[in-house]
């Protein structure tokens, strides 16, 4: 963990006499000493280099790919068994909602220069959706003069995409603009081998100034926007009733960052957006078994003050944070196969609503180092307030010991989390309107998980090339956190059981540089147990009487996925050609399937019940290789130019993600798939 102040220096250029000898010193690169917890990052070259990702999935796609992290459908990002509870902090700005393809609009990975990723040994000053944090930081070109990068991408599934950027710097100003759009006929993971209506189409935008207006006070302000169009995957029955779905997510985005350095030990921010989010769903005529439409939009501000001091040994920091956001829902159905419903369920249903999500919190933390010792040590107070009024008090530390000896760093760390229930649906699944929908349900106002953390393990250098990085641990959460769909609709709305434990261990082998070879492999060993009885959400019908009759007993998690691996290595063939080659596998989720095994073969085909082990409850193991092929078409002082071939699941085993049952409970990953990427900067 570094420094939040800058250090200026100053270098003066001189003729070196000839006798003058440069020794360099990379023994201990590959591990900072100082640091006392585990954080996984991706850096430009890995970004760069990366395997080509479907339209809207670029930097879930390199977060996954690291230890402890899992898919559910559609990228929904799962970071050691937590549901919904992943941030994304932008150069600094917290985005707690959902950024899965089909729930918000991404900020392209072309766009960024590094990831840091976040598990355990969370700076006090995260909160409020705690499962995972991934800071990203965007691009940006430290020489004066114009610079620019433009992509081209093409591939299987009809994919298209591109994306530019562009920056001026001149004097104590930088502009900086971005472009990027896609296109792809599997947008969302199917529900079905054949693919059905599955189109998708997404684009971003931004606008970036930067001004030193001094050589102590910097002026950043940041305007993007990002939207996504996309068809909802039918299964056999929707396809022969002609249904066709359809969902689109819109933000707008306006950022303002003003720094200051008070003195050469002392830096003071100020930091906020203003953004709109809206998340819409339309069905036609044919859709069965009901008609849904959904049009959900909220309003957010968000402000941050911080203050960093160095003092001798000490790196203090503290800030207050206040994010408020205004909801608004509108929902409405209109059922048109009656069969699938409970008799009473009403037929028709027109539901809005509009509530404040009011969030404050304030923060202090310190990072002291003394001699071999590092220690990591914050408080952070949280105010909720949406359904309920709540408040958290979350303490935090992490000890680490550098073991110069062994060029080792070992490390220890406790993490308090107050995680605020996800608010997408929290309005109608809260609302006594949908009493009407069901004579029997079950309505329990969702409280925010509180949990605790631990974490042990180490970082081992081997030389100069090889990293080594393992971990164990445990958390320990109650009013753990899920969600459930409303009827058989794609709305889902959060819930929560009473308590969940999770362990597991991780390890991560990284080749950093072997000669021409660099690359790594992960292992992720995960149990996760959810107890009863239901503490919070809505339930209907025969899940409102199981709710109500199930007050113990535990069922594994559902990113209870027991081991899964990672590999990609790369090898330099010739100066300008490289070759790349990796694989994931993962030994299945667990599902649960109310119907019987014929059931299911008549509902999804034999291709998907034979990826299914219906008597533990699990889905097959998933397999998919990957490779690439690199060239460096042309390579000058100011122009330079390279071309990506890309295949995916070269394998072709048809690898089922999730299955949930009827009506888009399920996800299948995509199959054998090609890329060619063209890659152009100057």
């Amino acid at each position: 963990m570094g420094s939040s102040i800058p250090i200026e220096s100053v270098v003066q250029l001189q003729v070196a006499p000839v006798n003058t000898v440069v020794a360099v010193n990379t023994e201990e690169t590959l591990i900072d000493p100082d640091r006392p917890s585990s954080i996984m990052q991706i850096g430009s070259r890995q970004i760069q280099d990366r395997v080509q990702s479907l339209p809207g999935r670029s930097i879930q796609d390199l977060v996954v790919s690291q230890p402890g992290w899992l898919y559910e459908g559609n990228a929904v990002l799962h970071p050691r068994g937590s549901e919904y509870q992943t941030q994304f902090v932008v150069d600094g700005l917290p985005l707690t909602d959902n950024r899965s393809p089909s729930f918000g609009p991404e900020i392209e990975a072309d766009d960024l220069e590094s990831m840091s990723i976040y598990t355990a040994g969370f700076p006090a000053e995260y909160g409020r959706k705690m499962g995972g944090v991934i800071e990203l930081n965007t691009k940006r070109n430290p020489d004066a003069g114009l610079h620019g990068q433009w992509i081209l991408t093409g591939g299987t599934y009809d994919t298209l995409g591109s994306y530019a950027r562009v920056q001026e710097t001149s004097g104590k100003n930088t502009f900086s603009a971005t472009a990027s759009g896609g296109m792809s006929a599997h947008y969302l993971n199917p529900v079905v081998p054949e693919n059905f209506t599955n189109r998708g189409t997404v684009g971003d935008f931004s606008l970036r100034y930067e001004r030193d207006f001094n050589e102590k006070d910097r002026l950043i302000v940041v305007a993007r926007h990002e939207f996504s169009r996309f068809e909802i995957p039918n299964e056999q029955l929707q396809q022969a009733a002609g249904q066709l779905q359809t969902g689109d997510n819109f933000e707008t985005i306006g950022s303002v960052t003003y720094q200051h350095i008070f003195s050469s030990d002392s830096l003071g921010t100020l930091e906020g957006f203003v953004r709109k989010n809206a998340n819409d769903l339309y069905s036609d005529v044919f859709s069965t078994p009901i008609i849904a439409f959904q049009k959900n939009y909220f309003k957010e501000g968000y402000f941050k003050g911080t203050y960093s001091r160095h003092y001798h040994n000490q790196e203090l920091k503290a800030g207050v944070e206040s994010d408020n956001s205004f909801l608004h829902e509108k929902f409405n159905y209109s059922i048109t196969d009656p069969t699938q419903f409970d008799p009473d369920t009403p037929p028709a249903l027109n539901f809005a609503a509009s509530r404040p999500d009011l969030e404050q919190s304030t923060f202090v933390e310190d990072l002291i180092r003394l001699g071999s010792w590092t220690v990591s040590a914050g408080l952070r107070w949280d105010h909720y307030q949406l359904i309920l009024n709540e408040i958290g008090i979350s303490p935090r530390v992490s000890v680490g010991y550098y073991v110069p000896s062994w060029k080792m760093v070992l490390h220890a760390s406790y993490d308090r989390v107050f995680q605020t229930p996800s608010f997408e649906n929290i309005l109608i699944s809260s609302s006594t309107q949908i009493d009407a929908l069901s004579s029997d349900f079950l309505r329990l106002p969702v409280k925010p998980s509180r949990g605790n953390y631990y974490e042990g393990g180490g970082t081992k250098a081997f030389g100069d090339r090889i990293r080594l990085d393992v971990n164990v641990y445990r958390r320990d959460v109650s009013n753990y956190a899920d969600d459930d769909q409303l009827l058989n609709t794609g709305v889902s709305y959060p819930i929560a059981f009473d308590h969940a434990v999770i362990y597991g261990a991780e390890g991560k082998l990284q080749v950093v540089r072997m000669g021409p070879l660099t690359g790594f492999i992960s292992y992720s060993y995960m149990v996760g147990r959810v107890w009863l009885p239901v503490t919070g959400g809505l339930f209907l019908g025969d899940d409102a009487d199981n709710a109500l009759s199930q007050l113990s007993g535990h069922f594994p998690d559902s990113q209870d996925q027991r081991n899964t691996a990672r590999t990609r290595f790369q090898y330099q063939l010739m100066p300008r050609l490289w070759l790349a080659a990796g694989a994931s596998y993962g030994s299945g989720l667990p599902f649960e399937y109310q119907g019987t095994y014929q059931q299911a073969v008549d509902e999804y085909g034999l291709q998907i019940v034979d990826r299914l082990n219906f008597e533990r409850g699990r889905i097959l193991p998933t397999l998919a290789v990957t490779a690439s092929l690199g060239i460096d078409l042309y390579q000058g002082d100011k122009f330079n130019s390279r071309l990506q071939l890309d295949g995916d699941n070269l394998n072709n085993r048809l690898n089922i993600i999730d299955f949930g049952g009827l009506f888009s409970g399920n996800a299948i990953a995509p199959g054998r798939s090609w890329a060619l990427r063209l890659n152009s900067f100057f």
